[in-house]
């Protein structure tokens, strides 16, 4: 796997785990017993915490694509033709 396709893999990956982390954790008002702000959509998080869902998918992904670069690396399933 060249850099380019590396970084490309990567970013693919890093939003994937992104999208599926993002709804870890989400507590809308009405859940917290809070009133939601004037304006504000009844259904918002009150605290997404997104630095710790970056962090986490930033390892996750980087977790998924080492063991991607290393299936494709060792060519356990190869892209070319014999």
């Amino acid at each position: 796997m060249g850099v380019t396709s590396g970084i490309i893999v990567y970013v693919i990956t890093w939003w994937l785990v992104f999208f599926m982390v993002l709804p870890l954790g989400v507590r809308s008002p009405h859940e917290t017993g809070e009133k939601p702000e004037t304006g504000h959509e009844p259904g918002a998080p009150t605290s997404p915490n997104l630095l710790m869902k970056v962090i986490l998918s930033t390892l996750i992904s980087l977790c998924l694509w080492g063991v991607t670069y290393w299936i494709i690396d060792s060519e356990i399933i190869s892209f070319r033709p014999n």
